[in-house]
């Protein structure tokens, strides 16, 4: 594919990786936030290209692993009732809730579709008049542009069988979380690049002033990744501390202002419980008084229940960067892609699904099979 091989030189990423071999003179730890940096991560075996003394740590940048429980179970409840069509996108249908899936909501009758797009939900509720089409939207920054533009074409077309359920977090509040653990252990991060192409990077700036830690933002190919770490690196080692857009080919400082519009102009900041981290502060959006005959948690009447995690499962420590998933005695056993106990077996760009898809089920720097980074 054109514009990708510049991306995915091994020669390039061999240089980097001496260069950040020659500046280590410490142990660092540093967190990818992005779970589709983590994928990259694991598919080309980055990390056994740096350093024993580099650490990477995978953050909770995979929205559809810090859904929480009990919107697992709203979206279940609503997706029961005859009058609905709930869409969603094809990971959330595994998300185990409670009790049950989406897609063990499907299999007992209820109507949930798969679809690509909140467009495609759009489409479906200007089809089906007597039915209730609830589109479950999830992600971060991102993504939240998209639905809110459904909301408001809905709104334009007066189509009052359109809702969204909403799950929307955002970024820098959960890196603030983490940061200000008192058992945190990041020493620098790489910074969400497709998220900084909706937000910019203002805010990241005031969390690396604030709490004295370099942010790098990057891309998602393998050299993204690697340039990002030496750039990590090098400040670590000099005593700096900045933001630095090594994205730039897709990022501005300011972002993208028509997407920051109509999320202001739909959503409402509110504080927002995530899977395995708890309720932090204003880290989430909801559907704004100004389209409340949009929002499905209102329309319904459904009151969440909070709902603890399973007692076995680590995710909440794994997206803290406390613990790899093969710390869990579970990781590979009782909790598998086929059966995950846990949203981080589930996801695409989970990090303990990735651990697995990878066979990376132990400590250690080379892993058989381990991938490597190609021109393709």
């Amino acid at each position: 594919m054109k514009y990708v091989n510049e991306f995915r030189q091994l020669e390039i990423a061999q240089r980097l990786a001496e260069k950040i071999s020659r500046a280590t003179t410490k142990p660092w730890k540093i967190m990818e936030v992005c779970g589709g940096q983590t994928h990259t991560i694991l598919q080309y075996g980055i990390e056994d290209l740096l350093p024993d003394s580099i650490e990477l740590l995978h953050g909770p940048g995979c929205p559809v692993c810090v859904t929480p429980v009990e919107l697992i179970d709203t979206a279940v409840a609503i997706a029961k009732r005859s009058e609905v069509i709930l869409c969603s996108y094809g990971d959330m249908l595994r998300v185990p809730g409670s009790e049950c899936d989406l897609l063990s909501a499907r299999a007992a009758g209820a109507d949930v579709r798969t679809v690509y797009s909140p467009l495609d939900a759009l489409a479906i509720a200007q089809k089906y008049h007597d039915r209730k089409v609830v589109f479950f939207a999830v992600g971060f920054e991102t993504t939240a542009p998209a639905n809110a533009m459904a909301a408001r074409q809905a709104k334009r077309l007066g189509l009052s069988n359109f809702s969204l359920l909403c799950s929307h977090v955002a970024v820098p509040p959960v890196m603030e979380s983490i940061l200000g653990s008192p058992d945190n252990l990041i020493q620098a991060f790489i910074g969400p690049g497709h998220v900084c192409c909706i937000t910019g990077v203002e805010e990241y700036e005031l969390l690396s002033e604030k709490y004295n830690i370099p942010i790098v933002i990057a891309g998602f190919e393998p050299l993204d990744i690697m340039n990002a770490v030496w750039q990590c690196v090098r400040q670590l080692e000099s005593g700096q501390a900045c933001v630095q857009n090594e994205y730039s080919r897709a990022v501005k400082r300011k972002g993208n202002a028509p997407a920051m519009s109509i999320l202001s102009e739909v959503f409402a900041i509110s504080d927002k419980n995530w899977r395995g981290l708890g309720v932090v502060p204003a880290s989430g959006f909801r559907m704004n008084d100004g389209y409340a005959e949009f929002d499905a948690e209102r329309i319904f009447g459904l009151s969440r229940q909070t709902v603890q995690d399973s007692s076995v499962c680590i995710s909440g420590q794994i997206l803290k960067g406390l613990k790899k998933p093969y710390e869990c005695p579970e990781f590979g056993r009782q909790c598998t892609p086929e059966t995950p106990l846990g949203a981080t077996m589930v996801s695409s760009e989970g990090t303990c699904a990735n651990y697995y898809k990878f066979g990376k089920f132990q400590p250690k720097k080379l892993c058989d099979g381990a991938a490597e980074i190609t021109s393709v």
